[in-house]
């Protein structure tokens, strides 16, 4: 077990002990009463910070904050240009604060400090100025018409993008800091503006993400950030007739809800939901590669990743060498808080879904399936659970079929490739896959056939700003990352002039 965490940087301690109000129109704002909350230490379960959570008041204010910092134009009414160099100083503002943002990303989500420097902060400022190009990119389509009347009448027709308006950023508590970005970025490079709704675990990064905003010169107004629970402040931001546009990320449940409520004011809307990830191993592949891309896609923040590789499938004659192999991986790995850098292995992000991911656990050992290893919480303060390798998973099991979002490794069997094909598709969900081959002509057959938005091919996981990300069925509507991310935030107008 690993017992040598870092110590945090002064100014992550003084924002710690702040007492945190929601962040509307370019400040903190004073709330005299309210719900007050705590935030944890998953890695201790000790408080963390305290939170002020926001009620009807508070709605009332960000939205109507971002409606008049939208409506005066105090944002998309900058040259493009404008806005694209703000959003680039605000990456380098990000960039210049990373080491202190990853820490309170570790410390309130409780993953691993690399991963929070890596891929929190790291990529994040990748994408931030992938996305800040786009300010000055957007553009329509002139079009030949054969508009017959008048006689004699020539027409101009063309199209134009245009910002959608106030948008509602809805945040899961898995990558706060990095999906917070991935919703602000284009929503401003297409003008728009904003509130981020964070999830009621983690908000820290995204009120400190909000300071600098401010400090980057973005206008009070354009980014607010609203603290509060989801099924009050969450569930009355989504209703609000004025925002134009709802960006949500996280479980299928949850996001039918938001869907649902969407549409009573036809606002548009966008899900990036639930994913039970197959990862297809045929039988030429490399079977350490393969062992090492289930360690990654896996257990990469203790598999609370929406694309984890969560179900393995192996060809039954290759199956019980592979699951040898991994589980012998896994056992090694040391286990310990996200601040201390040899930690392999860090807490869940909360009690609740420690509890949940135990009870997948205990239903997975009701309905048959062996634990090879873990299978347990470790006896540690905190919120872990030990990561579990399950072998003898059949398809019709929980295992292979509900999201467990924690770390946990199904091992299935499979005779032929095109019965494993099958497998592979049957399921409510379809956010990515993965292959693992050397067969090019097997690959080049199967990419096509599988169900989901995302295939990689001796690799899971990784993203690109340029790639775009999101679900088939029950996985989610619409896109991140790439052209469509932006376009998302925009109406596409019409314009017929006749001279």
């Amino acid at each position: 077990m690993s017992t040598a965490p870092l110590e945090p940087l002064a100014q992550v301690t003084a924002f710690l002990n702040r007492r945190h109000t929601s962040f509307i129109d370019g400040r903190s704002i004073d709330v005299h009463a309210g719900e007050v909350a705590e935030v944890f230490n998953p890695a201790s379960g000790a408080p963390l910070a305290q939170l002020v959570m926001a009620g009807a008041e508070q709605v009332e204010q960000a939205v109507a904050a971002a409606q008049r910092a939208f409506r005066a134009g105090v944002w998309s009414g900058l040259r493009p240009a404008d806005r694209e160099r703000i959003l680039l100083r605000f990456a380098e503002v990000v960039e210049a604060h990373g080491e202190e943002l990853a820490q309170l990303e570790t410390l309130n989500q409780g993953k691993s400090i690399h991963i929070a420097r890596a891929i929190e902060v790291g990529a994040s400022v990748e994408y931030m100025r992938y996305m800040a190009g786009w300010a000055t990119k957007l553009e329509g389509q002139t079009l030949d018409v054969s508009i017959p009347v008048p006689p004699g009448t020539h027409y101009n027709a063309y199209t134009r993008r245009e910002p959608v308006g106030v948008v509602a950023g809805i945040v899961p508590w898995n990558f706060p800091l990095m999906i917070a970005i991935w919703k602000i970025i284009p929503a401003l490079a297409a003008g728009c503006t904003i509130v981020i709704k964070p999830a009621d675990e983690t908000p820290l990064t995204a009120l400190r993400l909000a300071e600098l905003a401010i400090e980057a010169g973005i206008p009070p107004g354009v980014l607010n950030v609203l603290v509060g629970r989801g099924a009050s402040a969450g569930a009355a931001l989504v209703a609000d007739p004025r925002v134009a546009k709802v960006t949500f990320t996280g479980s299928t449940p949850v996001g039918k809800l938001i869907g649902t409520a969407a549409l009573q004011n036809m606002t548009r809307f966008s899900l990036e939901l639930g994913g039970k990830n197959p990862m297809l191993v045929l039988p030429d592949a490399d079977l350490g590669k393969a062992v090492g891309g289930a360690l990654m896609g896996g257990l990469l923040n203790q598999g609370q990743v929406c694309a984890a590789a969560s179900r393995i499938y192996v060809q039954r004659s290759r199956y019980n060498d592979f699951v040898e192999a991994l589980a012998a991986a896994v056992k090694g790995m040391s286990i310990g808080a996200g601040m201390d850098p040899t930690a392999q292995i860090n807490p869940l992000v909360s009690r609740r879904q420690q509890s949940s991911v135990l009870g997948h656990l205990d239903k997975a050992r009701a309905q048959g399936a062996q634990v090879v290893t873990g299978g347990a919480a470790p006896e540690l303060p905190g919120f872990f659970v030990q990561p579990t390798v399950l072998a003898g998973v059949e398809q019709s099991m929980a295992a292979a079929r509900e999201e467990i979002f924690g770390p946990v490794l199904s091992v299935l069997a499979y005779d032929s490739v095109d019965e494993a094909l099958t497998l592979v598709n049957d399921s409510q969900y379809g956010l990515a896959a993965s292959l693992w081959t050397n067969d090019l002509s097997q690959a080049m057959r199967l990419i096509p056939q599988i169900e989901a938005g995302t295939v990689w091919v001796n690799t899971h996981v990784p993203l690109d700003p340029n790639l775009p990300f999101g679900g088939h069925k029950q996985s989610g509507v619409g896109r991140e990352f790439g052209r469509g991310a932006v376009e998302a935030f925009t109406e596409l107008k019409s314009v017929c002039i006749a001279y």
